[in-house]
């Protein structure tokens, strides 16, 4: 009971946190999209639209009301759940697939970005594992010289390669685009999502696996894993039972970290592999100069960010034998 209370207050102090964080996000993304160059009723009407015509849709989009009444109007409407209309299609920007723009964009992103933490995240802690096991070994050593040159290279070169190898020149095994159609779910064309899904894959591996790495050989090093030797435990049993649960909370942290790059940088893989996201529909915006798009995708990602934060925290100190007996 005593940790529950104290995992309760922690979780609310975080959570009035983020809120302040969202809100001082906001104000960022207002200003920021205020600041964009170009008049948003020219771009809708055109080069050749009349003066009253440009007056007459200012006055109907809000544009000519005082800034802070605009920020305002905004700021409330996206407590309520109302993201706005989108100036260039004319619909609901959030979030409704069926009568939304985005939508569908985010149920495609979501599954996306679903598919590969399921595989990078498992595969990136055994991975880091088992390098710190045989620590300074043949494994260890080639896993170290791949993560890091993986590391180093962009997203969009890594789908390039892998659409050169697998969907164009080398073996055509695999469609180069995932193109979905706009009514259709992205689970039922798995094909399609293989090229991207190992493009993001690749893009998160080597980061989590080599905290995981260097996490777990402070561990490993630590007196109480001395300890669980001396009394005469199987090595296994060490790792995997005591080593690995303690390895694991600054391993949380950098998935977390991650996952939230995946939903802010899957923009690149998706304009690469003409997958129909948030990447497009964030380019597409920011080409349209769609305000409203724009500042709800801006506030989804942040969003993101502060949720997934929330949780890593909270799932690290239950994990960690050491964060829980500090909290209780």
């Amino acid at each position: 009971m005593k940790l529950l209370r104290g995992i309760s207050g922690f979780v609310i102090r975080r959570l009035l946190l983020g809120v302040l964080t969202l809100l001082v996000v906001s104000v960022v993304i207002f200003a920021a999209t205020q600041g964009l160059p170009g008049d948003p009723a020219r771009a809708i009407l055109g080069k050749n639209a009349t003066p009253d015509s440009l007056a007459a849709l200012r006055q109907q989009l809000g544009l000519n009301r005082p800034v802070a009444s605009q920020y305002w109007h905004w700021l409330s409407g996206f407590v309520r759940g109302d993201f706005g209309t989108s100036l260039a299609a004319g619909q609901p920007v959030c979030c409704s697939k069926s009568s939304s723009l985005l939508g569908g964009r985010i149920e495609n992103s979501a599954f996306l970005v679903l598919v590969a933490a399921l595989i990078s995240i498992p595969l990136s802690i055994l991975i880091g594992a088992m390098s710190a096991r045989r620590r300074d070994g043949p494994f260890d050593h080639v896993m170290s010289v791949v993560t890091l040159a993986l590391a180093a290279l962009p997203e969009f070169v890594v789908g390039i390669v892998f659409v050169v190898l697998f969907g164009t020149v080398v073996w055509l095994l695999l469609p180069p685009v995932a193109i979905i159609p706009p009514d259709q779910a992205p689970w039922n064309y798995p094909k399609e999502l293989v090229l991207p899904t190992l493009t993001l894959v690749v893009a998160v591996v080597p980061y989590i696996s080599r905290i995981m790495r260097a996490s777990m050989v402070e561990v490993l090093e630590s007196d109480y894993i001395e300890m669980a030797r001396l009394k005469g435990l199987r090595e296994s049993k060490v790792v995997w039972r005591h080593a690995l649960p303690n390895s694991l909370g600054p391993t949380i942290q950098v998935i977390a970290l991650n996952l939230a790059y995946l939903a802010g940088g899957i923009v690149v893989v998706e304009f690469v592999f003409g997958y129909a996201g948030i990447g497009a529909a964030l380019v597409d915006a920011v080409h349209n100069q769609d305000i409203p798009v724009v500042q709800a995708l801006a506030m989804i990602i942040a969003g993101i960010y502060v949720v997934l934060n929330l949780v890593a925290d909270v799932v690290t100190i239950l994990i960690t034998p050491r964060l829980r007996t500090s909290l209780s």
